[in-house]
């Protein structure tokens, strides 16, 4: 793509992404830019939009989510980070969307590049936000991501344990103890203030629980 047709197309993109009241009608045209003859940044572009848009209507996207699902594995990184930044939104809507990808998502924890093991997370919390019993067996990684080489993804990774633990709070129980030691000692300031937040929010949970 011509450098100037790059640009024109972004400035399309950016118009459609402004005005929310059109996105249903305009899905099928921004996924189309997901075709080979378009330039990684606007795909990346497209990948971003078609996730906001699949949060607000999760069906009329349903139709796409193979394509974007394809990009898990794509030679490029920012590619790969934009697919499951879509795929959390989409799957926060509707986590039925995503199941059939969910283990394919679920391998990006390992990727070399720390933007998209921060996708990761991101889009994990996401999805957990209204379906959280699909990471009750699968905590183990956010805890090991604490001590992520990538500073971003230590800090992101203890908020999972605060979207499962307000809302399945006995599946985090059995980490408050060693998220408590983190939130004393670890180096990262940050890093400690989300583990004791991720701790409050779920003994607050768990005495509810208890209540009730």
């Amino acid at each position: 793509m011509l450098e100037k047709d790059e640009k024109e197309t972004l400035n399309e993109l950016r118009e459609i992404q402004k005005n929310k009241e059109s996105w249903k009608c305009n899905i099928d045209d921004v996924a189309e830019k997901l075709n080979e003859g378009y330039s990684v940044n606007v795909k990346a572009k497209a990948l971003w939009i078609l996730g906001e848009m699949g949060l607000r209507y999760p069906q009329q996207v349903d139709v796409h989510v193979e394509r974007i699902a394809g990009y898990l594995e794509s030679d490029y990184p920012k590619l790969r980070e934009r697919s499951i930044n879509a795929l959390g939104r989409i799957g926060r809507a509707d986590k039925e969307l995503i199941i059939p990808y969910f283990n394919k998502l679920m391998k990006t924890r390992k990727d070399e590049m720390g933007n998209v093991r921060l996708a990761f997370v991101w889009a994990c919390e996401n999805i957990a936000t209204n379906a959280p019993e699909l990471f009750c067996e699968k905590l183990d990684i956010y805890y090991d991501m604490i001590g992520d080489s990538n500073e971003k993804v230590r800090i992101e990774s203890p908020e999972m344990f605060r979207v499962v633990g307000k809302r399945k709070p006995l599946c985090v129980k059995p980490y408050i103890e060693k998220l408590q030691w983190v939130a004393q000692n670890d180096k990262n300031r940050v890093v400690r203030i989300h583990c004791a937040g991720a701790v409050r929010i779920t003994e607050n949970a768990l005495s509810k629980y208890c209540v009730e």
